[in-house]
């Protein structure tokens, strides 16, 4: 019978210690049912007002006599622990941390300490775009392939809870966040890096944090680890260079001599100069040609794990992940509705954009992150017939585009909508026979929703409700 021996230990470890767990969220229940069987002392923090926080989970809370402290200075107590779980939205340099830490306490992560307590090969896939697909599709392809594969991180289930579960010749796969990465001192066996460009700005204090966030993803591995990047991202380029361990490239632009390239719609593996054809485009059922080199990503992560063949034929079969480039619906002139919420980001948009072959009604706009948005404006004259704005960000945009009308002598159909229910209204009534009408916010959600797939799932019904 297989013995988790690091996690026997831990578990030794928790009876009687003081522990602190910061934001008092779904995803930690699991986390607190289990310190609690283990015998800590556990205290949970979190800013939010009692009556901003699900019933269900005060009243578990409560049950379980916790001490729980909310508000505004909700770390104004947190003194005198041996362990800290940080959440992912409070930052490690907050100052109670910090001093908590310099006084003795260990502050980790739930994600840091499955990492350091997996007794099977973990795979960490980390970017700006793309990061969901790409883990969807490793998890799928071990999964064909028969292999026991636990999906986590961003998406999945929380997996600490489960370690006593897992089995030496599983396999853990990861989505992981800047948040959940930062500061991070252990990583993944194979690592995977799809692109860094600007994001989470109204986070991280500047670009280069958010980059070296993203670099914890490989940056605790030794000469045994692989990493895979973009070559055609000058970061994540540049990055191979503090790699320990193997580096797999792969690239849209570029004819490499060895690695993952995608030539003429088609991928192809390369050693030594030697070119291999893999799979092409036209046999995908995932849209946008951006997915790739999301299946590159994918491709080189298993490649020592699961035969090509098998991993092809996940790839081809793929239909995707909610609210990334969805089918909704057809209407009844044809008019094609599509749902890429994910779509947080300008550089996001812009590769849904490049996934058409004709100019399509945009909605975009949302929460602003501090992102610059001058480099959306080219890509949506070019792709964009008409564009409806929504949101905070829906001004920047605005300007963007016009500044570039101005320049190219161009004109586009801008409106501006203030509900979601609006966007589509316009688009519908605008929308001509055989159109392709695009939900593609180029910026994140906290202005109108909970999160993207709120917001996702909110543009749906809207879209059934109102469209025949």
């Amino acid at each position: 019978m297989f013995v988790n021996d690091k996690l026997e230990e831990f578990n030794k470890y928790l009876e009687g210690k003081k522990v602190a767990i910061i934001g008092l969220g779904v995803s930690n229940l699991p986390l607190i049912d289990y310190l609690y069987e283990k015998k800590a002392l556990v205290s949970i923090f979190d800013k939010r007002e009692e009556t901003k926080i699900d019933k269900e989970i005060l009243d578990k809370v409560k049950s379980l006599n916790m001490n729980l402290t909310l508000g505004d200075d909700y770390l104004s107590n947190l003194k005198g622990f041996d362990l800290i779980f940080r959440s992912p939205s409070c930052l490690p340099n907050t100052k109670e941390l910090v001093e908590e830490e310099k006084r003795g306490a260990v502050v980790t992560t739930e994600i840091e300490l499955l990492i350091k307590m997996a007794p099977c090969t973990v795979i960490g896939v980390t970017g700006s775009d793309g990061k969901t697909t790409t883990t969807t599709l490793i998890y799928e392809i071990l999964k064909k392939k028969g292999i026991n594969a636990h999906l986590g991180g961003n998406i999945g289930i929380p997996l600490f809870t489960k370690l006593c579960e897992i089995k030496s010749d599983d396999i853990i796969v990861l989505e992981l966040s800047s948040f959940q990465l930062m500061n991070m001192k252990v990583s993944p066996n194979i690592s995977v890096i799809t692109n860094i460009t600007p994001n989470h700005l109204d986070y991280h204090t500047d670009l280069d944090e958010y980059i070296n966030a993203k670099k914890c993803i490989f940056k605790s591995q030794d000469e045994n680890g692989v990493v895979i990047l973009n070559y055609d991202n000058d970061i994540t380029r540049e990055a191979a260079k503090e790699v320990k361990g193997k580096v797999i490239f792969f690239s849209s632009k570029e004819k490499l001599e060895n690695g993952y390239i995608v030539d003429n719609d088609t991928i192809k593996y390369c050693e030594n100069g030697l070119r291999k054809h893999i799979l092409n485009y036209k046999d995908m059922t995932l849209k946008g040609r951006h997915n790739l080199e999301n299946a590159c990503c994918a491709l080189a992560a298993t490649k020592e794990l699961v035969d090509t063949s098998i991993a092809s034929e996940v790839i081809t079969s793929f239909k995707g992940v909610e609210h990334r480039l969805e089918f909704i619906k057809k209407s009844e002139n044809n008019v094609k509705w599509y749902n890429d919420s994910v779509s947080s980001s300008p550089t996001r948009t812009i590769a849904g954009l490049n996934s058409f072959d004709k100019k399509i009604i945009l909605i975009a706009g949302g929460y602003d992150k501090n992102l610059d948005y001058t480099p959306i404006a080219k890509p949506i004259l070019e792709h964009v017939k008409s564009l409806i704005l929504i949101g905070q960000t829906k001004n920047k945009i605005y300007k963007a585009v016009s500044d570039e009308m101005l320049k190219q002598g161009k004109d586009l159909n801008i409106y501006e909508a203030t509900s979601l229910e609006e966007t589509v209204k316009i688009a519908d009534e605008i929308a001509k026979e055989d159109d392709i009408v695009l939900f593609s916010p180029a910026s994140a959600s906290f202005d109108m929703f909970k999160n993207f797939a709120d917001r996702g799932i909110k543009f749906k019904e809207a879209v059934k409700n109102i469209v025949k």
